[in-house]
């Protein structure tokens, strides 16, 4: 890996794989920011959560895609891709910094467990390693990332200049459309899917299932990632990969297990 010492070490990293529009409109904005390395699947990972993968080969190869960026296709899941980073091309030398994305489509609320652009980003948190991930409101192939640009640079280099809190990464959010209000820092909505199988039947009237659903928020508190996405801001939500439930330890302290000995 060619480093210049004076510039920040960026990896990039997505789940839509290693052509989507996305990874391209972010690549650009860390371009200006340091020097960048990008490992990304070798196509489409969405949904794919923390999955890595166990019990078959990983491969991983150089390609040029984009001038004056090393960049590399990966055959695994996003968190994969980080793990294969640090570990073959950086070689224990961390990154200043880790981002994800651009997704296309939000990630916020309940959507952050599923999501494998946070899910690359929460490995490099876990890695030590200061990590974003941005998504947008936007599935299409053609989605407009320019108004995502200044924000998502003023953002990274905020990160670069001060770290972020031990075992916390940002889960950032954009609205759809250029007409944006700000920055909002958030809580993640208490919100979630109500989710329903189609039912279906292929040539031979065997069944299949397609998945779908409603996305349900019950949380009308006006400081969640929902409502600032639903109010034109960029939301901003602190994510820690603990997922240690500490209120709830006083509780179970308190129950009697009553189990004899043999």
């Amino acid at each position: 890996m060619m480093k210049q010492k004076s510039k920040p070490n960026i990896l990039v990293v997505n789940d839509d794989g290693i052509t989507a529009p996305g990874i391209k409109n972010l690549i650009d904005v860390m371009k200006e920011l340091g020097n960048v390395v990008v490992v990304a699947p070798d196509g489409p990972q969405s949904g794919m959560g923390h999955a890595i993968t166990i019990g078959k080969p990983l491969r991983f190869d150089r390609v040029d895609l984009y001038e004056g960026v090393e960049m590399y296709k990966c055959s695994g899941t996003p968190v994969d891709c980080v793990k294969l980073a640090v570990n073959k091309i950086f070689k224990g030398k961390k990154p200043d910094l880790c981002v994800s994305g651009i997704n296309h489509g939000l990630n916020n609320s309940i959507n952050v467990i599923y999501s494998g652009t946070m899910s690359a980003a929460v490995e490099g948190a876990i890695e030590g390693i200061p990590s974003i991930g941005f998504s947008l409101d936007d599935f299409s192939e053609g989605a407009d990332f320019s108004h995502c640009k200044k924000f998502i640079k003023s953002i990274s280099e905020e990160v670069l200049k001060h770290g972020l809190p031990q075992a916390t990464l940002l889960n950032v959010n954009f609205p759809k459309g250029a007409e944006l209000k700000g920055i909002k820092i958030c809580r993640q909505a208490n919100a979630k899917w109500a989710e329903e199988f189609d039912e279906r039947k292929d040539p031979y009237q065997r069944p299949y299932y397609w998945l779908t659903g409603v996305f349900q928020n019950n949380d009308k508190g006006e400081d969640t990632d929902v409502w600032a996405l639903e109010n034109g801001f960029v939301s901003v939500v602190p994510v820690q990969f603990d997922l240690t439930a500490h209120h709830a330890i006083p509780i179970l302290n308190s129950w009697t297990f009553d189990v004899k000995k043999d």
